[in-house]
Order: C-alpha cells, then structure tokens, then sequence
C-alpha cells in the first residue's frame, strides 16, 4: 500500500462515522397494554438505558458517542446513556450490579466471555430478542453467531470480528531483491520468501510467544493443520495434539533456523516491521489503524496456509441483554432497538480497527472503497475461526500462551511445552465444570 493511503482512508472514515445519513428503523412494537415487545421499533413508554462497553481507547471514545447522540436523536423515547470502562472492570462490576438491579441494560463482551456470563446468570436468553429483530445466522459470518451461544440458548448478538492478516514491509522485499507484487500465500512461496532474506541478512519474520501476535498465530497454524484448542463439549483440551505441535514446531523452526531473531520482545516484530527491519508480521485487523504504517510502503493480505488447510483465528465482540434484579422489560425491548439501529449504522466501526459483523454492512462496496485495507481481512472470514465459548475459558486459554512462550524460548521442546499446559489446562476445565455446571 502507497504512502498516505490509510490517512485518506481515516479522513473518510471521519465523513462516514460522523457525516452519514443512517438507516431507520422499522418493524417490531409494543404489546398488548403497553408491554413492549423487542423489535426493531420500540414504541413503548420513554426510557433511559445503560450500555456498558469497554471502547475507551484508538478511535472509539470519540466515535461511540457520536453514534449514540445520533441514536438518542432519532428515537424520543429512549435515551442511551454510554458507560464506556475498562474491561477488566466490566467483569469485575457486572456480577454485583446485576445481581443488585444496577446493572447496564445492554453490554458489549468479547466473543470468549459471553458463556461464563450466561453461566452466572448475568445475562437474559435473546433467542426471542434475536427472532423479532430478523435475525438469522446467515446475517453473520459463519459460525459467529456460535459464540453468543450457551447451553443450546443465544445470548449473545454480533457486533465485530478482528482475524489476522499479514503485513508486509515492501520496502524490506525490494531491498532484499524480492518483487513485492506477489505476496506468499502458502507454505512453499512463504518459505522461499524467508530464504531469500535470510539470504539478504535479513530475519523474514520474528515470532513471539505473546498473545497478540505468537499466540494467535499458533492458533490459526494449530487450525491449518486439522486441529483445534478443544475438544466438542469443552472437556478436553486437544491444543497439543499432532496438529498442535506441527503447529509450534513451525514457529520454533523459524528461530532455530536464523528466519525469525530470538527472544523477540512483546510487540517487537510489529516495532521491527514499521522500522524496516524484517518483512512480514501476522497481526490483527486492528493493525490497520497504526498511524505509524504511513511512514513505509506497506500491504496486508491473508496469512499464508502453511498447514493443509486455510484457516486463521479472529476475535469477536457480541451484545448482551443483562438479567438485572427486577430488569425492566421496557428497557430491554428499547436496547432490542438500540442494538438493531448500531448494528445497521456500523460502517464507520471500521474506523477502530474492527469489521462490522453485520453482513449486509460489512459486504457494500463501499465499506473497502473507504477503509480498502480491510479487504483482506474480509475475504479470509469464510475460514475465519473464533475463540471458544465455554464458561471460564480464559484461565484455559493463558496456558496456550505458556506454552508458547516455552517453546519459542527454548526452554521446552514444543511437544512437552504442549502436553504440560494441555494437562494444566485440564484440571482448569473440571473445577469450571464444577463451578458453572456440566
């Protein structure tokens, strides 16, 4: 991508987030003596609710409350008051508030916190919420709609997706003799690219055994070579299967073999990219909003199949109703329309680094004509895979990232790093089984 692009495309962005005129909205209603049901048009008594997120840093704090102003102005009988916090704080303050009736009337969590809020009893079933605002599967990437999911019930309702991609420093390529035209899409053009520079004194890509960047990309080579984190039901963890360590074994071989330095710090790799110093970086969709990617010439695209399959991992945020003490039904049917309308005046969401999850937003053309970095990252979600829903997952999970970090350190060959965290991972999984129920 030439210099200046991703300036223009913010610019823009600014004039869509802000400038738009959006959708209204249309459908749904109040029932029978002025018990409003959840739909698309609230048409009950004047409310005001309160919505938790946690958006408090990059472009969200500015363009969240636009939005909600926006809302407030359209709709005379409900006023969305926004609560942005950190959210650490969110999952620390929600138990409480709920259970004493002072809780938000409509959240954000990310994708692997829905189920343990749902477990605690936090959250209100939205199968009905869902239904009366239109709402399918088909209207979302395939599969997401799984991570608002628990217990065969839906409590959660999409609102972004974040996958990873691959950034490339053309600057790096050109010097090391390699046309930049063609980007690496499997395993034999990637490694070749990475002898070149090797060859060129340059170390191609520097692995880390962080979650940002290592340990989402050892998931999504963990998928691309058939495996997964967990087994169907939660159980088990099954990271450190074959699939696992061809997984690891990759990303300890590119160090071993002089591709990637050691011991590279916490965002070290996409520090030494935009410093011209290596040349490709699996990193997130949120990468695209790095004001620093205006000072080199750079391109993103899908990361490259290594395994025998494509696949790469993403994150996802989704919508919850909370299941406050004596919750208002009022409030919940004017959240119903609250998510409908941010939902379907989502384009400028891109702006923070984040794919709106709504199809029918996210696929208009116009969308990539305005941020065209996003492209890639759109066209891999057909393979995309989201973070597991399971009560207490992320204890689990941070074990993923120990392993990584042994392995890419040299202190554990990537098979025991693999099978010492599956193990602990374990005995995590039976005392959340214990906590929140079979």
């Amino acid at each position: 991508m030439k210099k200046g692009i991703a300036r223009r495309a913010i610019a823009a962005t600014l004039a869509l987030g802000v400038g738009i005129a959006l959708a209204g909205c249309s459908g749904g209603g109040a029932g029978a003596g002025g018990n409003a049901v959840p739909g698309e048009d609230y048409t009950g008594p004047k409310v005001s609710i309160t919505f938790w997120n946690g958006w408090t840093g990059g472009a969200a704090p500015v363009l969240v409350p636009k939005l909600v102003d926006k809302f407030n102005s359209e709709h005379d009988n409900i006023e969305v008051k926004n609560v942005p916090q950190e959210w650490g704080d969110i999952s620390k303050k929600l138990p409480l508030a709920v259970k004493a009736g002072k809780g938000p009337d409509v959240a954000v969590a990310h994708g692997d916190d829905v189920a343990t809020y749902a477990a605690q009893g936090l959250l209100l079933p939205a199968d009905d919420i869902v239904d009366e605002l239109g709402y399918s599967a088909d209207d979302f990437p395939e599969g997401l709609m799984d991570a608002g999911a628990y217990k065969g019930a839906q409590y959660g309702i999409p609102w972004s997706v974040t996958p990873m991609g691959l950034y490339v420093n053309n600057d790096v390529l050109r010097a090391a003799g390699i046309d930049p035209a063609t980007v690496p899409a499997d395993k034999d053009s990637y490694m070749k690219a990475l002898e070149a520079l090797k060859a060129a004194g340059v170390a191609g890509e520097w692995v880390d055994g962080y979650v940002f960047t290592g340990t989402f990309e050892f998931e999504s080579l963990l998928w691309q070579f058939g495996g997964d984190l967990y087994n169907d039901d939660v159980t088990e963890a099954t990271f450190n299967s074959d699939a696992g360590v061809q997984a690891l074994t990759h990303m300890v071989d590119l160090i071993d073999k002089g591709y990637s330095p050691p011991n590279v710090a916490q965002d070290g790799n996409i520090k030494g990219l935009l410093a011209g110093q290596t040349a490709y970086n699996w990193n997130g969709v949120w990468q695209t909003t790095n004001e620093s990617f205006n000072e080199i010439d750079w391109t993103v695209a899908p990361v490259p199949q290594i395994g025998t399959e494509k696949a790469v991992w993403s994150s996802s945020t989704h919508w919850m109703f909370l299941n406050n003490k004596g919750q208002d039904k009022n409030k919940t049917a004017a959240a119903a329309t609250f998510v409908k309308w941010m939902n379907e005046n989502s384009a400028g969401w891109a702006e923070t680094g984040e794919l709106p999850a709504a199809n029918e937003v996210r696929n208009d053309p116009s969308l990539v004509e305005t941020y065209p970095n996003l492209k890639p990252f759109i066209e891999s979600l057909p393979y995309a895979h989201y973070e597991t829903s399971a009560p207490g997952i992320t204890a689990a999970n941070a074990l993923i990232t120990t392993a990584l970090n042994e392995a890419v350190t040299g202190k554990k060959e990537p098979k025991e790093a693999l099978d010492d965290a599956a193990k602990q991972a374990n005995e995590i999984l039976k005392q959340n089984a214990a906590k929140y129920g079979d």
